[in-house]
């Protein structure tokens, strides 16, 4: 049995072994976990401490459970109850971050949803989540007056501000009608579903990952352990809501009992203003999220006392990026996961040594993805062919599989795909890594986004590290385009920094040269803005299109 196979289960005693016989699961020693105990126990803890700031708004904690019982207690007036789907669209405002409470404590389900997406998919994420009720904000109440009127059939709709929506309800008059005393019962067993997040669907219908209450009590407290945050803490909402919770920061936060400053659009001059104004000491975001930050024009910089933790998901970001963070005073962290795995599963670590590192080789080993959280149970590296751990050397590809409690439950009404996803006890998350004798991974590439060329593996991710290393690039992304002597061949998509001249291809191609293995470096070099999700990832399918057709 090796370190990561899971042992069985023992059988119980059925003679009645001492440490079994009469020492039972009681309601006095074995409670359900479920997130929702943390804003009891905030509230009951520090219920004066402010614990969600919207511009001139202040909730206190005590504020933030009443609200959230008086919503529970209004939903469950209309009918809402145990495993219904409750969904939400609406921006970073302090009543998604009620929805992440109020609606688990019915035992109902809570599907935050894009809000960057069209009708068309909003409704099919109604339809298919079997949404019973729909909370939206005004700023998308076209979106959802579209999505409804495709969806064909009716819902509960509370309306967060003024809206034309036929029939809705005002949420301040919902909660005005509920009991800010609701005796809420929690889940009956833990591993009851909590949450429906649906993945971006590059490809057919989006996948609804399903979250358990045990899961995401327990993300909660592995980010909070991971990032630092205590009571002391400000965190600042630039990660959306919608996006796996919020990376599960809603309950984080709240286990912490830390505050919370809502943000409704991702400006530079409003975070510095934010961080600067309200002590922020977090934030989480998209590498997009640091570009923008770390290429803010100086009239939008403000300078602020405190060192701001900041957590990035998905691609390293560029040495780059990291120097000029780290020089506004930043310190950056980097996280990896997926929706399935409630946001983040992996951290990289610092170690001691690090700093008898040079520069570079210490923004090298900040890239890596790392090892688990500490509520993960196991991450690793696996030959795709024979399902075998690769050699920690720092050089054998294989893939990320995880596997825990804060893995999802699998993808609703999908059997199929659900059974792909966890095949053999792990989640396959299909990203491409190398094993660290020191047992960090660290990705090389998506599987689908490796580039054959002649024979060899290139990792576009290699290739954007040093494209990200000139002084005029901003962004890059390289796929692969087809070659008639290579097979494939790098193909490069650029956004340059704002007020830079674009350098010229031979200037890049000579630049690529310097320093990385000829047949590494791209042949085809195009600028302009990149395609990118909404939670800012480029979507390099729309660019390996854009290169098919070159």
């Amino acid at each position: 049995m090796t370190e990561f196979e899971p042992r069985p289960a023992p059988a119980r005693d059925a003679g009645g072994h001492p440490f079994e016989r009469d020492l039972d699961r009681t309601p006095a020693n074995y409670v359900p976990l479920t997130p929702v105990s943390l804003l009891a126990r905030a509230a009951a803890a520090v219920g004066a401490r402010v614990a969600v700031i919207d511009g001139d708004r202040r909730l206190t904690y005590g504020d933030l459970y009443a609200r959230c019982r008086r919503l529970a207690s209004g939903l469950a007036s209309r009918g809402i109850g145990r495993l219904d789907t409750v969904a939400i669209l609406a921006p970073n405002v302090p009543e998604m971050i009620e929805a992440h409470f109020a609606v688990p404590m019915l035992g109902a389900v809570l599907n935050p949803l894009n809000t960057r997406l069209d009708a068309a998919t909003i409704a099919f994420s109604l339809a298919h989540g079997g949404a019973r009720a729909l909370i939206v904000e005004a700023e998308y109440a076209d979106l959802a007056a579209q999505a409804l009127a495709e969806l064909g059939r009716p819902l509960l709709v509370v309306a967060i501000g003024a809206t034309e929506i036929a029939d809705a309800i005002p949420y301040e008059a919902l909660l005005d009608a509920g009991d800010p005393d609701y005796a809420w019962a929690g889940p009956a067993d833990e591993w009851q579903s909590l949450c429906l997040l649906y993945t971006s669907g590059t490809t057919g219908d989006p996948k609804g990952a399903v979250y358990s209450h045990r899961g995401a009590y327990l993300q909660a407290l592995g980010n909070a352990v991971t990032f630092g945050l205590t009571a002391e803490s400000v965190y600042l909402w630039t990660l959306p809501m919608f996006h796996c919770s919020g990376w599960s920061y809603p309950w984080a936060s709240v286990a912490a009992c830390a505050t919370q400053i809502c943000l409704r659009k991702v400006e530079p001059a409003a975070i510095f203003r934010l961080i600067a104004e309200h002590g922020v000491t977090h934030l989480c975001g998209a590498p997009i999220v640091l570009s923008m930050i770390a290429h803010a024009p100086e009239a939008d910089r403000v300078t602020f006392p405190q060192r701001v933790r900041c957590a990035v998901g998905g691609a390293a970001p560029s040495s780059t990026i990291i120097r000029t963070m780290e020089e506004l005073g930043f310190q950056v962290l980097h996280l990896y996961g997926a929706t399935e795995s409630y946001g983040p599963a992996t951290v990289c670590l610092a170690q001691p040594d690090w700093t008898d590192l040079s520069e570079a080789d210490r923004y090298a080993r900040m890239a890596r993805q790392g090892v688990p959280l500490a509520t993960l149970e196991a991450a690793q590296v696996v030959d795709p062919e024979t399902d075998r751990p690769v050699p920690r050397d720092g050089m054998t590809v294989g893939e990320i599989c995880l596997r825990g409690n804060t893995v999802m439950k699998g993808y609703l009404g999908n059997p199929e795909a659900t059974a792909r996803a966890l095949a053999g006890g792990w989640y396959r998350t299909g990203d491409l890594a190398v094993w660290h004798p020191d047992g960090s991974v660290e990705i090389k590439d998506r599987a689908k986004d490796i580039i054959i060329s002649g024979g060899e593996n290139i990792s576009s991710l290699e290739v954007e590290e040093v494209l990200m290393r000139h002084p005029a690039v901003m962004l890059a992304a390289v796929v692969a385009r087809p070659d008639p002597t290579w097979g494939e061949s790098p193909c490069a998509f650029l956004e340059v920094k704002p007020g830079t001249e674009p350098p010229t291809d031979r200037e890049l191609i000579a630049f690529c040269r310097e320093r990385m293995a000829r047949f590494k470096v791209p042949k085809t070099v195009l600028f302009g803005p990149l395609p990118k999700t909404s939670t800012g990832k480029i979507q390099k399918f729309v660019l390996r299109d854009r290169a098919r057709g070159l």
